[in-house]
């Protein structure tokens, strides 16, 4: 029978959000890590067919992550739909929503296909592809052939988190990575596919999730939510729900690229080369060291919505403070842990060849950057409080405000402005992060307490 194997999740979600963020934000942690570690290998496999190989896989990636933004995205207007029917006690309505986000995902994940696949050219030639472009396009139709199946197993995780389970999710994602790392090397080489091979192990890896993810809806049958045909009767409110969280998600995402290369662009013209392989490499490890911070924040979007449909608005003061607590602690660990240990994580970032002659720079970035990891430990928390009660622009305003308002501003400045240089630049993503944060911090409290107030 349907709806009796999650009832637990959803009473924590409602009756205990401390505990229903702690339940859901440790799997979904080891979820983001295994994410980061996933691109690592596969770099890696990668690597051992030659730079240039590595180079036109490199010139793919930002269009591989609009693929897995719009999936993350759409997941979490899902989580945010679902959540907020279960949370109104409308199981009949949650259900419903199951059933759209699928519809939608496959919509919409067709349309962003066939527009990629026509410009994949012209946008790679943009990026100044050259001598790569064989590798980059070898791999970039394989995997926009299949982007589907990418887009839609990024999305279905939302619907489990809806009703409060990481757990399932995350042992799909480690099921999926494991797979790829054993199909990288017999597709890319065993079969001699090349690049081509290691998309096909990606793709082959993304379907075996869906697989496991529809064993668990379909076969078992023992999640809350039954997302079957019979469940589905079109409603706007419904698509209009997931979409005005799940669109402004996505957009926050791209938002990271499309400040990852202006970032790149600045550190080119007031430093060197050198600059941006040392911002490349240290903000790959800032991401791995701040996935805690944001596998709470995302936790944090179920357990608001839930109790934002029930109109239990002291419950997501209660959230968002807890959530604000957890990650200070996490933040400030991690900032000491770095801080101490920036020259041996350096040292295995930049440890042969040419590479070497970067590590007291990407030193000296580590231990600068964490600084502001305390005040993302706010910032991240008080973002996603917003997309849990609905308001997803809001949320991808504050997001574009921290990164291509604050931060970019303060880096020219200080870089530009008052002939910093490379190290105005860091000071400039530091400054941007504290200033951003701490205004998000004070207006998602704002907001609650006007939810409070007005009930």
């Amino acid at each position: 029978m349907f709806g009796e194997g999650n009832q637990d999740n959803v009473e924590v979600m409602l009756g205990n959000p401390k505990r229903a963020l702690l339940n859901m934000s440790v799997p979904l942690a080891v979820s983001l890590l295994i994410t980061s570690f996933y691109n690592l290998i596969d770099a890696a496999w990668v690597s051992g067919l030659g730079a240039d190989a590595l180079a036109g896989v490199g010139f793919f990636t930002p269009i591989f992550m609009i693929l897995v933004g719009f999936g993350n995205g759409l997941g979490s207007g899902a989580a945010f739909a679902i959540s907020k029917y279960i949370g109104e006690e409308n199981k009949t309505k949650a259900d419903n929503a199951s059933v759209h986000s699928i519809i939608l995902d496959v919509i919409i994940s067709l349309v962003i296909t066939v527009i990629l696949l026509i410009f994949l050219n012209p946008i790679l030639n943009a990026m100044g592809v050259g001598r790569t472009v064989g590798y980059a396009t070898d791999y970039g139709v394989a995997i926009l052939i299949g982007a589907i199946f990418i887009i839609l197993s990024n999305a279905l995780y939302g619907i489990f988190r809806g009703e409060g389970d990481t757990t399932r999710p995350m042992y799909a994602m480690i099921a999926s990575a494991i797979l790829n790392m054993i199909l990288d090397p017999v597709f890319i080489y065993t079969l001699d596919l090349g690049v081509r091979g290691a998309a096909i192990a990606t793709l082959i890896s993304a379907v075996f999730v869906i697989l496991i993810l529809i064993y668990w809806f379909y076969i078992k049958r023992d999640t809350f939510l039954q997302p079957t045909l019979n469940n589905f009767r079109y409603e706007a409110e419904i698509a209009k729900d997931i979409v005005r969280v799940g669109i402004p998600a996505s957009i926050q995402l791209l938002n990271n690229a499309f400040f990852a290369a202006v970032f790149s662009a600045l550190l080119a013209f007031v430093g060197t080369t050198d600059s941006v392989a040392v911002y490349s490499t240290g903000w790959r490890i800032v991401t791995i060291g701040t996935t805690p911070l944001l596998a709470v924040g995302t936790a944090l979007i179920s357990v608001i919505a839930a109790n934002y449909g029930a109109k239990n608005y002291v419950n997501i003061q209660i959230a968002h403070r807890y959530a604000m607590k957890i990650s200070l602690v996490i933040a400030i660990v991690v900032m000491l842990l770095t801080n101490i240990f920036a020259s041996d994580i350096a040292s295995i970032f930049a440890s042969s060849g040419s590479s070497v002659r970067i590590a007291g720079e990407l030193t000296d970035f580590l231990a600068w950057i964490v600084i502001y990891y305390p005040t993302m430990a706010v910032g991240v928390a008080s973002t996603y409080v917003f997309q849990g009660i609905g308001m997803g622009i809001t949320a991808m305003f504050q997001t574009i405000m921290r990164e291509t308002g604050f931060t970019i501003a303060f880096a020219v400045l200080f870089s530009i402005v008052m002939g910093l240089g490379v190290w105005g630049a860091w000071m400039g993503i530091v400054l941007g992060e504290v200033v951003s944060n701490n205004l998000t911090l004070i207006w998602a409290d704002w907001q609650i307490k006007k939810l409070i107030d007005g009930n």
